[in-house]
């Protein structure tokens, strides 16, 4: 499969990720964690409709989330909610704060 078929946030930082709230890996099915379903819906996913949430490394063991687009952005968008009432720079411009900027855009992208 291309790399660039899948919709991916590769280029976004870790930290922000962590704010998507990726469930443990043990707590989820064979196809939830080979990436074939959503994590967070029953959508199966295809090459079209996959976000790839990288690589991500739990008790030594290496796993490549996916999910479909509106589900990411659901989770962007309550995540982007949460730190804007904690950051002062995003209360002001979200653009002066990077993790509300990464998350902006992970909303624009991926909110249907």
């Amino acid at each position: 499969m291309p790399s660039d078929t899948v919709s991916s946030v590769r280029e976004t930082p870790p930290e922000v990720l962590a704010l998507l709230a990726l469930p443990p890996l043990d707590t989820l099915s064979a196809d939830r964690a080979r990436g074939a379903v959503c994590l967070w819906c029953p959508v199966r996913l295809t090459v079209e409709t996959a976000v790839d949430l990288g690589e991500q490394s739990t008790d030594g063991c290496r796993w490549w989330p996916r999910a479909c687009g509106p589900c990411v952005g659901r989770r962007a968008h309550r995540a982007l909610y949460d730190h804007v009432a904690l950051c002062e720079p995003c209360v002001d411009d979200v653009g002066q704060c990077a993790t509300g900027l990464t998350l902006s855009r992970l909303v624009r992208k991926h909110r249907r």
